[in-house]
This record gives C-alpha cells, structure tokens and sequence, in this order.
C-alpha cells in the first residue's frame, strides 16, 4: 500500500551528498503519520477517541544510498495485528522503483486518558482488519524478523 511520497532535501543529506540515516528514519516517521490518519486516527479522531498510537520498537535497513533530489515513495505492509498492536514494515523505494530501505515497526493503541495500552477503537481496527485482509498473501520483505549480529563461520 503506498502511503507517502517525498523528494530528498538538500538539508536532509550528510557529508557524502547522501540521504543522513537519522533523515531515514523522519521520512519513515512521516509515513507512519500519514497511515494513522489513513486507518482512521486522525487529529480530531486521537481527540474523540483519547486515543493515539505510539511506536514501541524499530528496526532500519538502509540498502541503497539515497542523494539530494531524488524522489522516495514510502508502501506500508501490514505484518501482523492483535486488539491493540500493529506490526508493520514500511519500504522506500527511489524513482526506479528499487528497494532502498526498509523500517520494521512494533506499534502499540493507547488510552491517553488512562496512558495505558488499549485496543483500537472500532473504525480503526476494521481499517487495520480490512488492511490484514487484503495483504495476507503478500510475501514477507527479508528484511521482516532481521536480527542485528556479526555473522560467525
């Protein structure tokens, strides 16, 4: 599902003329933003609803350098959910359409009146149902589930 697109600012590169790798993770950050609103948690909803969601855990792949210019679409595939949990992954693709990073996210419903873990509220886990749905026979990106490690013989 392509949710978010954006063209690399020059204040967003590093030393190297390439897309800095805490830039990496705003562009995914600005995609997660834009699928909450997209399931149904928008400003006013958070508000009807006290309800927001947070991001628990996340793990970056950078797999191809980025440069000043270039056009990034950011697709968002639904890995697994529960009541109140979301696990995604989020993959950037430049403008040929090749793989250059990915974000695997944990994210987590919460009461913001209680501050505490909550289910969704029902719109949004029929959003996130619907999503699940229509994604279940998609193959898992490699990246999905990667352990961070040196590789020993």
């Amino acid at each position: 599902m392509e949710i978010y697109q954006c063209v690399v600012k020059q204040e967003w590169t590093d030393y190297n003329n390439h897309l800095n790798d805490a830039e990496y993770a705003k562009v995914f950050s600005l995609a997660l933003e834009e699928w909450i609103d997209a399931i149904g948690l928008d400003a006013k909803a958070r508000e009807k609803y006290a309800y927001t969601i947070f991001t628990l855990e996340t793990h970056l792949c950078y797999l191809q350098e980025v440069s000043e210019g270039e056009s990034l679409t950011i697709h968002l595939q639904l890995l697994d959910s529960d009541a109140k949990r979301a696990h995604v992954i989020f993959l950037m693709k430049n403008e040929k359409n090749e793989l250059v990073a990915t974000s695997e996210q944990m994210l987590m419903g919460m009461d913001t009146a209680e501050n505490r873990p909550a289910p969704f509220p029902e719109p949004v886990a029929a959003s996130i149902e619907q999503l699940k749905e229509k994604q279940k026979d998609m193959e898992i990106p490699k990246q999905a589930g990667s352990r961070i490690g040196i590789k020993r013989k």
